[in-house]
């Protein structure tokens, strides 16, 4: 895709035509896997369509929902409860007249989970982290960035300032040699250092502390993204910022609704009420975009209040043996894994071709899962990104599992034949 990203031409919409051909191109090959629709709630089974209306029917490992949350009875009550009583939208901006009586507990909520004194709702993960970065930094400022953060981060950093440095992926020592490079140069702007709590392509997480640290010592502020781990890790459900004892020691935390908690949305906790007011005022997303729905902030603050109690503990067990089953049992069919056990498990695929015409053959085998390809990851390291549930049973791990070795057999044998055939150079298996 990024071939087309910079389209040349003094027309605008003709200039996109070139995209459409080449990807019309796989469609009509059965090579685009992507844009599907679900016909039934993403539950561990179910039924879609894909981009050009063909049906799928397969185990789902491509939902995002890692504690089942989105099916539950209980949220769906709550859900429906707060429909009947204030509607189905919140009808104004979170500056204006967008809260509502379950926004400002959410709030309060979020900010005793992360033992910070205050957070502020955004209506989408997205806009939260665009959000933060372009509501605080100004194009004097500075930032620095692990070099795998999120397109939002990225995005938001690209609308700030000009003035963005990368360190390669979880490099504390290179973001320090960012850091001093800035300051022997520059002491009166101000510099945010951005990462991730659990980089979702590669399942890792970085040392939080180390950073935090650099940041005090550098007179920045630290960011961290915990859209992906909040909920769903750790013994209280806390993350990889629980687990560092980072609670309440990070100068920003931002997260996601939509990966744990059965709903869209997004926040930011941060240390004092100045920086609260700020962002409500300050931040494109939350100022010019209406809040959460009623119904959502609802479902998400019982979500939290789920994530609180022995059921809570209980998910998030059955996840965590979910994601070490499917991750022992990839590796006994052949398969490499990426990072540290998650709810995102990653197999490689290798080259892109491979890979497509692995998943090219995932329908007709009966597994729902996502491709990841250049530019989302380097270039020769496609992957599957298998996203795991509380509510997958033994049987669905088993499924996918199997699946996926056949479609990846089949994929394989194509692949040879195709190289064969041209006379190239082939790709060694990867799995």
């Amino acid at each position: 895709m990024r071939d087309y990203r910079y389209p040349k031409g003094a027309d605008l919409e003709a200039r996109v035509e070139g995209f459409f051909k080449w990807q019309n191109l796989r469609r009509q090959h059965g090579l685009w896997p992507f844009s599907r629709s679900t016909q039934e709630s993403p539950s561990t089974v179910c039924a879609a369509l894909d981009d050009a209306g063909g049906k799928i029917n397969g185990v789902n490992f491509a939902s995002q929902d890692y504690l089942s949350m989105s099916v539950s009875p209980v949220i769906k009550k709550v859900a429906q409860e707060v429909i009947e009583e204030f509607g189905v939208h919140s009808a104004g901006s979170a500056a204006l007249l967008g809260n509502t009586h379950h926004s400002r507990l959410l709030e309060k909520k979020i900010a005793e989970f992360l033992g910070m004194p205050e957070a502020i709702l955004f209506p989408t993960g997205w806009a939260a982290g665009y959000g933060v970065i372009k509501g605080l930094v100004r194009s004097t400022d500075h930032i620095v960035m692990d070099a795998l953060a999120h397109t939002c981060l990225q995005e938001g950093a690209s609308a700030a300032t000009r003035n963005i440095y990368l360190f390669r992926h979880n490099q504390v020592a290179e973001c320090r040699k960012w850091l001093e490079k800035i300051r022997a140069k520059d002491t009166e702007n101000g510099i945010m250092v951005v990462t991730e709590s659990l980089f979702s392509m590669d399942s890792d997480t970085p040392d939080i502390k180390a950073l935090q640290e650099l940041c005090d010592e550098f007179g920045a502020t630290l960011m961290v993204d915990v859209a992906h781990d909040l909920g769903n890790l750790g013994h209280d459900g806390r993350g990889h910022i629980g687990m560092q004892d980072m609670l309440g020691k990070v100068d920003l935390v931002m997260g996601s609704f939509s990966k744990t908690f059965g709903s869209n949305g997004g926040f930011v906790a941060c240390r004092n009420r100045e920086i609260y007011e700020y962002l409500r005022f300050f931040s494109p997303p939350c100022t010019f975009s209406n809040a959460l729905s009623p119904m959502q902030a609802a479902t998400v603050l019982k979500a939290f209040e789920i994530i609180e109690t022995t059921e809570g503990a209980e998910l998030r067990n059955k996840l965590m043996t979910n994601i070490l089953s499917l991750r022992k049992q990839l590796v006994e069919a052949g398969f490499e894994v990426y990072g540290d056990p998650s709810a995102i498990v990653c197999v490689k695929a290798g080259s892109e071709a491979l890979a497509r015409l692995v998943s090219r053959r995932l329908p007709e085998a009966g597994l729902i899962a996502n491709l990841v390809e250049f530019p989302a990851v380097p270039k020769g390291q496609a992957r599957f990104r298998m996203q795991v549930m509380a509510n997958h049973t033994p049987q669905n791990i088993r499924d996918a599992v199997s699946r996926l070795k056949q479609a990846y057999d089949i994929g394989v044998a194509e692949f040879e034949a195709l190289n064969e055939h041209t006379e190239s150079e082939p790709l060694r298996k990867t799995a």
